[in-house]
């Protein structure tokens, strides 16, 4: 009988995503392939890692698997660091390498690689904690200078951690200070009215170098202004996701498109997860990508590969086989 291959799924992590990445974790546990052993790898939110409630030295997991499925997100596991530890010790793990996870968790320098390779995203700016130090002024030159609405967000947080839409003074304000209180900078950004999408690129997949998964529209309830952190994860009658949306067959094409353009311009690896904002009249706008999209139960990836006639296992499965080649 052939033996299993050992699957560490690393979860948890010194993030402001650790919940998330908990139940990301047990997503990816629960639907392994047969073929598959899944080690269940812990770190807490300082830092240390686990296996079955026991610490381990993260340069020893080479003696308990084979492979390292990264079912984390935000800092630590979707920035480059765990990445750059993996690719010093040459193990071999899923997603993106170091380079594009740091460039795809910094918003404002993916900002700026989006636009230098024609990809249509908001204008906007970056401001520091310490150039927005004195909150009041600084939200007064943008109330004054810059388009509004506008959406205040860190730059450097996924899962619309600290994100603000903003009307007024009083808004931009207590935007500014959300999100410095869990970043070092700001990126403040132009409001884009329409409907929000998200696309899913696999690599390699059903014969195509890059595959476009079908779009997904996203619908905010009333009282929500935009898709939050709370109707992501944790709102039980939070945002309606359609998958395939309901775009016309133009938007569909520049979703997939853009989608495709962003993963490769950003140098991501194996899968990512584009967000978009599609306006009736001036046309879709990229707004961030996720290297290391979330795969929980009611994730957008999952839902995508359902609408194509594939499966949470067969991604795993698709993912897992390309860290093993190097890919």
């Amino acid at each position: 009988m052939k033996s299993k291959i050992k699957v560490a799924v690393l979860r948890g992590g010194p993030s402001s995503e650790y919940e998330v990445s908990l139940k990301t974790g047990a997503g990816v546990l629960a639907n392994l392939p047969e073929k598959y052993e899944g080690i269940d790898v812990l770190i807490d939110k300082e830092g240390v890692w686990h296996i079955e409630g026991m610490p381990i030295k993260p340069e020893k997991l080479h003696l308990r698997a084979q492979v390292a499925f990264l079912a984390l997100h935000g800092e630590y596991g979707e920035d480059g660091t765990i990445q750059k530890f993996f690719e010093t010790h040459n193990f071999p793990f899923t997603g993106s390498k170091s380079l594009a996870s740091a460039l795809g968790m910094n918003k404002g320098l993916s900002k700026k690689i989006f636009a230098d390779h024609g990809i249509p995203t908001p204008n906007g700016r970056v401001i520091s904690k310490r150039e927005g130090a004195d909150f009041h002024k600084t939200a007064l030159e943008l109330f004054k200078t810059f388009t509004q609405p506008s959406v205040i967000k860190p730059v450097d947080r996924g899962s619309s951690v600290g994100v603000s839409i903003c009307h007024t003074l009083p808004e931009i304000e207590a935007g500014l200070q959300k999100a410095f209180s869990v970043s070092k900078a700001a990126l403040v950004e132009e409001c884009i009215k329409g409907k929000e999408a998200t696309c899913g690129v696999l690599e390699d997949f059903r014969g195509q170098d890059f595959y476009a998964l079908p779009p997904v529209e996203i619908l905010p309830k009333q009282h929500q202004k935009f898709f939050d952190y709370e109707s992501k994860y944790s709102d039980t009658e939070g945002a309606k996701e359609i998958c395939p949306g309901n775009f016309t067959r133009k938007e569909t094409e520049l979703i997939e498109k853009y989608a495709i353009a962003v993963h490769k311009a950003l140098g991501a690896r194996h899968y990512s997860r584009t967000d978009f904002m599609v306006h009736p009249k001036r046309g879709i706008f990229a707004l961030e990508i996720n290297t290391l999209p979330g795969l929980t139960p009611t994730s957008l990836i999952p839902k995508e590969m359902d609408a194509v006639g594939s499966s949470y296992g067969e991604l795993l499965d698709h993912l897992i086989t390309l860290a093993l080649e190097r890919k």
